[in-house]
């Protein structure tokens, strides 16, 4: 009798401690067959080790936010084509640690995959890495378009998360095709309320976000 009291009192803190605040959700309960990669939950992104916050794989995102990429998704799945997401909320741990990481001038073990063209010390500078982030608003995420059949992700003419000019939404030195690409994620997102990023294609915010002044630090898990 005791252990079964210990396991339901144990089993109801763990509720009350995975509980997210108050208008967030776990997007995969508003799109379930939402294809999600958090590549700050592993080592392949430009830190090169899962992010200080990042414990699951599990996208989190405003209510209003994730409402808002359903739509985009339901009209890209009528294209036999869906949405992959790298990121959506990150805690502001998570972003200390980018800018811990920006610091060290001593790790460059992602430099050529991530910032072959730039220094390091310049980073910062270029507004790649700040104290702040909109991803810890939760209404702001990163993310591509992929293939319904194959999984494979459409050519956007530059890696996710690659510092650099190429990455750039208007960029010109990318091919037609991947201007295409671009243009068809981006015009999908704005239909839906979102607003890009002109330095990244990947990168897009809620529109009238209803958490615009608040820097979240709860973790993902």
């Amino acid at each position: 009798m005791k252990l079964k009291i210990f396991i339901l009192f144990y089993l109801s803190v763990f509720s009350l401690f995975a509980q997210l605040p108050e208008g967030f959700v776990y997007v995969k309960d508003i799109i379930p067959d939402l294809d999600v990669e958090l590549r700050y939950h592993t080592s392949y992104n430009f830190v090169g080790k899962p992010v200080n916050g990042y414990h699951s794989n599990k996208l989190i995102l405003t209510l209003k936010a994730a409402q808002a990429l359903k739509k985009v998704n339901d009209d890209l799945q009528m294209q036999n084509l869906c949405l992959k997401v790298f990121d959506g909320y990150r805690p502001q741990r998570a972003v200390d640690h980018f800018m811990s990481w920006a610091r060290d001038m001593n790790d460059t073990l992602t430099k050529q995959i991530f910032y072959p063209h730039i220094k390091k010390k310049y980073l910062f500078q270029e507004q790649y890495i700040a104290t702040h982030s909109g991803h810890s608003k939760g209404s702001t995420l990163d993310l591509t378009i992929i293939d319904g059949n194959t999984g494979e992700a459409l050519d956007m003419g530059s890696p996710f998360d690659f510092f650099g000019p190429v990455s750039s939404y208007n960029n010109q030195e990318i091919t037609e095709q991947q201007k295409a690409n671009r243009k068809l994620l981006h015009d999908l997102m704005l239909n839906h309320g979102f607003r890009g990023y002109s330095k990244e294609w990947w990168h897009f915010t809620l529109r009238h976000e209803p958490f615009p002044n608040t820097y979240f630090d709860f973790p993902v898990e």
